[in-house]
């Protein structure tokens, strides 16, 4: 039997894409899933094939977010595993052709949003000495070439949430991981690159979620994984190295 079997796992924009192939993967190892997106219809239907919980919710507004994990706990129990997958790509228009709010509107969605769903998760891991936090970031957190400045800045905003986390619930037995799925052709994606992009295979990000949630890479919380130039057996056999040398992380190098 997995060990994950009967444990709970909340998705957030579990509806589509990756958070729906991360869904399913979890459901798969016997987790008890929550999905939950703005569009209705969405996680309606991934819930159905995962036999799980759908929750209409927009991560950045407070009440939904309540409302979402008191769903959550309410019907499945206290919750394992977080999943901040939620996100929008950003508009792809010169930055002083856009309006505050639509730029700003992003960050509210990519980082406001998981701030408001772990302020609301991580008592519960606290009190109970355990939780994992997924928190799916992207190489725009590090790489200048996104299409939006707006997008990058809320994921390498969510990269370093993520390290600074992870070190401050260290002490209380709560583990926070920050990764990049890889360009994965998805409906956010397809249309902003082309069809000889280096696509990433959709199946790699959920696995490394899976592994993330079994506990094998605990070592490596608050590092920066990539589904798919981090295997994650290699990741699990360098951890003390990768620790020791400050690895798979984001810094400044003189």
């Amino acid at each position: 039997m997995s060990r994950l079997a009967g444990q709970v796992a909340l998705v957030t924009g579990g509806g589509r894409g990756i958070g729906r192939g991360i869904a399913l993967q979890l459901a798969g190892a016997g987790m008890r899933v929550a999905v939950a997106a703005r569009t209705r219809e969405q996680v309606d239907a991934t819930a159905r094939q995962v036999d799980g919980l759908a929750i209409g919710a927009d991560v950045s507004v407070a009440a939904d977010v309540d409302r979402m994990v008191g769903e959550t706990e309410q019907a499945l129990g206290p919750i394992d595993l977080l999943v901040n997958n939620a996100g929008v790509g950003g508009v792809r228009r010169p930055t002083w052709e856009q309006a505050p709010e639509e730029w700003w509107g992003v960050l509210e969605i990519n980082l406001l949003g998981p701030f408001l769903v772990c302020r609301r998760v991580l008592p519960g891991m606290v009190e109970r000495g355990r939780g994992r936090v997924v928190n799916v970031a992207s190489g725009a957190a590090y790489l200048p070439g996104a299409g939006s400045t707006s997008y990058g800045a809320s994921k390498a905003g969510l990269h370093r949430l993520s390290e600074l986390l992870a070190r401050e619930l260290q002490p209380h037995g709560v583990r926070v991981f920050s990764i990049s799925p890889g360009l994965v052709r998805t409906e956010m994606t397809e249309p902003n690159f082309p069809d000889d992009a280096p696509w990433t295979p959709p199946e790699l990000a959920p696995r490394l979620v899976q592994a993330l949630a079994s506990g094998r890479l605990d070592a490596l919380a608050g590092r920066y994984l990539h589904a798919e130039h981090d295997d994650v057996d290699d990741l699990a056999a360098r951890a003390e190295q990768i620790v020791r040398d400050d690895l798979n992380a984001i810094r400044l190098r003189r």
